[in-house]
């Protein structure tokens, strides 16, 4: 009944997730990490509205604009036994679920991957709709603008999950690179960028047919990335080198390198896609790039600013700490912070939302 109900969820929004606006993003989800939750807050003002619990060591989290779902990774390893319990739905016996899950020939990834799962969630409700088997543990989790895919990164198995969330199965995997870390979709539903952190290369992943189309490369510790649909240009962080690549999706050419200095992590592009804005962590500070002419500007935020979120229509950006259970609100013009608020464990990939 459950899948019944979430894949008749998903196919009805379909249409309003592709033709949705950007909106103004009231509602930014967080995901704590150790604490096992997610928590749901304001976007303008860091207020507490929600905590969506029983999320198991979440560091990924996925959702798009207009699509009902986020998609939640854990980067714990499970029992399958202790699995299958967590995903029965009300009313349904451990044996009829039993024949549901025992597909062994079909498992997608490495014969020796552990098991992860994937949460579905409600958005408006933050219940978990469905769990979702996925071969080891989830960095980080994107979801498809239409809603229809969700990818999960494998750092340990070199290569990406996908989740049909229609069918609500995984449908591939497939090998990327050396540890890759981070996934991003453009308007293209059926395509997905991921930076390969061991190897140095991005990933172009071709969703309907589960094949990498091409390899760009991205210098030598690609770790976060943003795209820019409007300029077709890919923003990477160079995480160890200290540095953001620009590349161009047309040529697959970098076209302009940014020293920011010190490690780096998160990045998060401007809603006008004037501006870059790029997490410091090394040197505990905030770098603002703007990308019409290259110049930088800096300001001292710490310790250790971490995963970086603008928040659309609101004029702040989200900005967790590494080193302490909180989570900056940060004025996007000046780069100073205005407030900041407590979460249970560590800030991870966080997702703004109208």
């Amino acid at each position: 009944m459950v899948i019944k109900t979430l894949a008749t969820f998903l196919a009805s929004a379909s249409f309003a997730a592709l033709t949705a606006g950007a909106g103004v993003a009231q509602t930014v989800y967080v995901p704590e990490g150790s604490g096992n939750s997610v928590l749901v807050v304001d976007g303008a003002t860091g207020r507490t509205l929600n905590r969506i619990e029983g999320v198991e060591a979440v560091h990924g989290l996925g959702g798009a604009s207009g699509v009902p779902v986020l998609v939640a990774g854990s980067f714990a390893e499970v029992d399958r036994a202790d699995a299958m319990a967590a995903d029965r739905p009300a009313g349904v016996s451990a044996d009829d679920h039993a024949v549901h899950h025992a597909k062994p020939e079909g498992r997608k990834g490495p014969a020796n991957a552990a098991l992860s799962m994937l949460s579905v969630i409600d958005v408006e409700t933050g219940e978990i709709l469905r769990r979702i088997e996925v071969p080891g543990a989830v960095h980080h989790t994107a979801v498809s603008p239409d809603g229809r895919f969700a990818v999960a990164t494998h750092p340990a198995g070199d290569g990406i999950s996908v989740v049909d969330l229609h069918d609500n199965e995984t449908v591939a995997f497939v090998p990327t690179g050396a540890m890759p870390n981070y996934a991003v979709f453009g308007r293209d539903p059926e395509t997905v960028y991921v930076s390969n952190t061991g190897n140095g290369t991005v990933s172009e992943v071709d969703l309907t047919r589960g094949i990498v189309r091409r390899n760009l490369v991205a210098g030598e510790t690609p770790e976060h990335i943003v795209l820019d649909p409007s300029a077709n240009a890919l923003y990477v962080a160079d995480a160890e080198a200290g540095r953001v690549l620009e590349l161009s999706l047309d040529s697959g050419e970098t076209e302009r390198s940014f020293d920011i200095g010190g490690e780096i992590h998160g990045l998060g592009l401007t809603a006008d896609g004037g501006r870059l804005v790029v997490a410091g962590r090394g040197e505990d500070k905030l770098v603002s790039i703007d990308l019409s002419d290259g110049t930088t500007t800096a300001a001292p935020l710490g310790p250790e600013p971490y995963h970086l979120t603008p928040v659309p229509g609101t004029g702040v950006l989200f900005v967790s700490s590494r080193a302490e259970p909180k989570v900056w609100v940060v004025d996007a013009a000046t780069l100073k912070p205005t407030s900041d608020f407590a979460v249970q464990g560590e800030g991870h990939q966080m997702v703004a939302l109208p």
